[in-house]
């Protein structure tokens, strides 16, 4: 950027009067590329860090899919004075207080992330989210110790979500900075088919025990079991984490061996992370970042989080049924997502982005009203073409958001824009729409809301650039054998003519 804002400020007079000096100072500020320069990529090494990445952030969505699915009994034992809709609005404000900590949480672990490394920062969000989740299944009810119970579930509410602020960026980061640059959608894809993996886990093991449980064992002491498996999973994220090397862009960024380009030299000297120069050089990229996070987890929220809800309470429909037919568009969902990555790298992200973007744009009121019929069949047919229209967002999104910054700001910026973004619009889709379905009286407000954020989305996509197959900013390139590495050498110096 700040290359081009200088190329525009030269006269281009001098530079015809001086085209020898002008040509040399341009070799001086673009360097040819060096075979030591270039990132040869570990196979087995980048999908040992996928593989990490991925089960962090299953990790996370796991916890929001436990608490918005068990939204009914979990206002029943901590907010049990007031009617149904009033327990439901209590449960759904206190999942939004989490997300009003994530900031925080990007502000504070995003830039250490910079500063100190991927992996230090990756592995205490584990154990800080596994903690808190934990936690929960273990607070006694509002009948044991009054309010105590909501105030401790608003504590660890708190703990969750201050680590969740270092965990998105953080992952997606690695997982990007491992890839090499033509498979980086692939690999991309798995961070979100853990978010996936995440809620199926949950939805399944809800479903699973509302079955095999009565509505008072539920309430008494079923509704903590999914809480309590959030300790042995966290157990083995972390034993993951900490088996990681750093990522190979930071190694790099911190020994001082990036020297391919200015953007590679520019790294070299900055000094990571700094809070204030996020906001200040970088504010175009963070507007850009938060309104596609901002349309991406509107939809996202209200899809996988609120349906169950909705459909229960709203439409009057059984609940573990609801959750059934989400459970097998989720599954779906997994059977393609690396499908959809694949397609991110061939024809780039913005037409995948779009995609899904256009979809909801134009399905989302349709899908609706199909849903709103109550036929199995019909509901299923609604949320399978929601559900394909967010695939293409989400099996895209994790390549393409880390590409908006440099490397050397990469972890701090996407986590303050990815975290703002979602505490705004994301965590208080439930809560919003919940609200808006009370005033307007309509049960059509989730598809209206979606359709608002869709179209947020389609003027994001259109501001971004296309980032497939390319280095990342601040990084020389990332390739997968030492024929490719020799290859982008040779093309900076073609065969002479004579």
């Amino acid at each position: 950027m700040e290359a081009t804002d200088h190329d525009s400020t030269v006269d281009p007079a001098a530079v015809r009067r001086h085209r020898m000096l002008f040509r040399a100072i341009e070799k001086r500020r673009h360097p040819k590329l060096r075979r030591s320069d270039i990132t040869v990529t570990d196979e087995a090494a980048v999908k040992r860090a996928t593989k990490a990445a991925a089960l962090g952030n299953a990790m996370e969505w796991y916890d929001f899919g436990i608490y918005s699915y068990l939204a009914a009994t979990l206002g029943q034992v901590f907010f049990p004075s007031g009617s149904h809709t009033a327990q439901l609005l209590s449960t759904f404000a206190t999942f939004a207080v989490a997300f009003l900590v994530r900031p925080i949480g990007g502000m504070v672990l995003g830039p250490l992330g910079d500063k100190i490394g991927r992996k230090s920062i990756l592995a205490l969000t584990m154990i800080m989210m596994a903690v808190g989740t934990f936690a929960i299944g273990l607070i006694p009810s509002h009948a044991t110790i009054g309010l105590w119970a909501p105030a401790l579930l608003i504590f660890f509410r708190l703990v969750q979500g201050f680590s969740t602020g270092g965990e998105y960026g953080g992952a997606s980061t690695f997982i990007a900075e491992y890839a090499p640059d033509k498979r980086r959608g692939y690999f991309g894809s798995f961070l979100e088919f853990g978010t996936l993996a995440g809620y199926v886990g949950a939805s399944g093991l809800v479903v699973a025990l509302s079955s095999f449980l009565s509505d008072d064992q539920m309430l008494h002491w079923g509704w903590r079991v999914p809480f309590l498996v959030a300790a042995p999973l966290g157990f083995i994220g972390l034993y993951l984490r900490l088996k990681l090397d750093e990522t190979p862009a930071f190694q790099k960024l911190e020994g001082g061996q990036a020297k391919a380009t200015e953007a590679a030299d520019a790294v070299e000297t900055s000094a990571a992370g700094d809070l204030g120069k996020i906001f200040t050089r970088y504010w175009r990229p963070l507007l850009l970042c938060i309104a596609l996070v901002a349309a991406y987890n509107i939809t996202d929220y209200m899809l996988l989080s609120y349906m169950p809800t909705y459909l229960s309470d709203e439409l009057g429909y059984d609940t573990n049924h609801g959750l059934l037919i989400l459970l097998i568009v989720m599954v779906l969902q997994m059977c393609v997502i690396n499908q959809v990555g694949r397609l991110s790298d061939r024809f780039g992200r913005k037409p995948l982005l779009m995609a899904g973007m256009l979809g909801f744009l134009f399905l989302s009121v349709p899908s609706f009203l199909l849903i709103r019929q109550g036929g199995v069949a019909l509901i299923a047919l609604g949320l399978l073409l929601m559900g394909l229209s967010l695939v293409a967002m989400l099996g895209t999104m994790s390549a393409a958001l880390p590409a908006i910054f440099p490397t050397h700001v990469r972890y701090g910026s996407l986590s303050v824009a990815y975290n703002f973004s979602t505490s705004l619009f994301g965590g208080t889709t439930p809560l919003v729409i919940t609200a808006l379905i009370g005033v307007f009286h309509t049960n059509l407000v989730p598809a209206y809301y979606a359709v608002v954020a869709a179209a947020v989305g389609v003027i994001a996509v259109l501001c971004m650039k296309e980032t497939a197959n390319k280095p990342l900013a601040g990084s020389p390139p990332s390739v997968e054998s030492e024929a490719e590495a020799a290859e982008l050498v040779r093309a900076q110096s073609p065969d002479p003519k004579f």
